[in-house]
């Protein structure tokens, strides 16, 4: 699943060559790609038609387009396949292409330039993602859509609380994993990264959130600072052709990961091998000697 490296880049794509422009037709060409918008295909289509888009935002994991001139947004499930493509219009439909949004360029902004005769696409494999329409939730300044008002914000956002977030750590009673992947306490991190920065600050997975001290946490969150910036230069971790940026590039993040994947190769730390246990239904990898276990009450 895409994390918020990858969708960051995905919404810098979409800054550059949608945000600005006037939507002139939408074609869904599979139901399940807007079955979050009950109202249908046509309905999405309506509200959309004629509509100039704002600056794509993003928080944590969720992607959305503003759409000016009425209380609604265009929010972005992307799933475990969804891909938001700006292709020219005479590029040969992918072979699962969803959704194509095509705009009016003369009604866009003056200096098109080189994103005129594109359209958007939403290609979608396995059909677990989709878009669909939502009204602002009450206060938003940033038209955050009403349905992930409960999202937490991310740890690049300026408006992050880094205390706040230290006084939640010791009142869960959880893990520190745990804790990383719950969105509603912070946004943005999955699997990957929640391993990548546990073995950068030498924390084990299992261990209890209410034990850390306000330091310890700080310097947590500079770690899952640095490794998602350092996954964002990358252009985000592709493990397939799956995630792609806008322009169906692939992230190259895969290549410097140091302990997510890398099972039974040596730390690049101390040289014993990464460990793989399985958690929660999906994989914890960590160095057993640099990220001890907690000890058993």
């Amino acid at each position: 699943m895409p994390e918020l490296p990858e969708v960051e880049v995905v919404r810098r794509g979409l800054h550059r060559w949608v945000s600005g422009r006037t939507v002139a037709s939408v074609q869904v060409l599979h139901p399940r790609a807007i079955r979050r918008h009950p109202a249908g295909a046509a309905d999405f289509a309506a509200r959309l038609t004629g509509r100039r888009i704002g600056e794509a935002r993003r928080r944590g994991k969720y992607l959305w387009l503003p759409v000016e001139g009425a209380d609604l947004s265009v929010l972005a499930h992307l799933g475990m396949s969804g891909q938001l493509l700006v292709q020219p219009h005479e590029v040969p439909d992918e072979k699962h292409l969803r959704i194509r949004v095509r705009f009016a360029d003369s009604a866009g902004p003056a200096a098109l330039g080189e994103a005129a005769g594109t359209e958007l696409r939403f290609v979608d494999q396995r059909t677990f993602g989709g878009l669909s329409l939502h009204g602002t939730a009450p206060g938003a300044a940033d038209g955050l859509p009403d349905v992930i008002a409960h999202i937490a914000r991310d740890p690049l956002d300026p408006a992050f609380d880094d205390a706040a977030f230290h006084e939640a750590l010791r009142r869960r009673r959880t893990t520190v994993k745990r804790a990383l992947l719950d969105q509603s306490l912070i946004s943005g991190v999955g699997n990957i990264y929640a391993d990548e920065a546990l073995w950068r600050a030498r924390l084990h997975y299992e261990r209890p959130t209410a034990g850390l001290t306000r330091p310890r946490t700080a310097e947590l969150l500079g770690h899952i600072r640095d490794v998602m910036n350092d996954a964002l230069a990358a252009g985000g971790t592709s493990f397939d052709s799956l995630y792609v940026n806008v322009n169906g590039e692939s992230g190259y993040f895969s290549r410097s990961l140091d302990a997510y994947g890398r099972e039974d190769e040596p730390c690049r730390r101390c040289g014993a091998p990464i460990r793989r246990r399985p958690w929660m239904n999906r994989s914890s990898y960590f160095c057993p000697r640099c990220q001890r276990p907690p000890r058993a009450r």
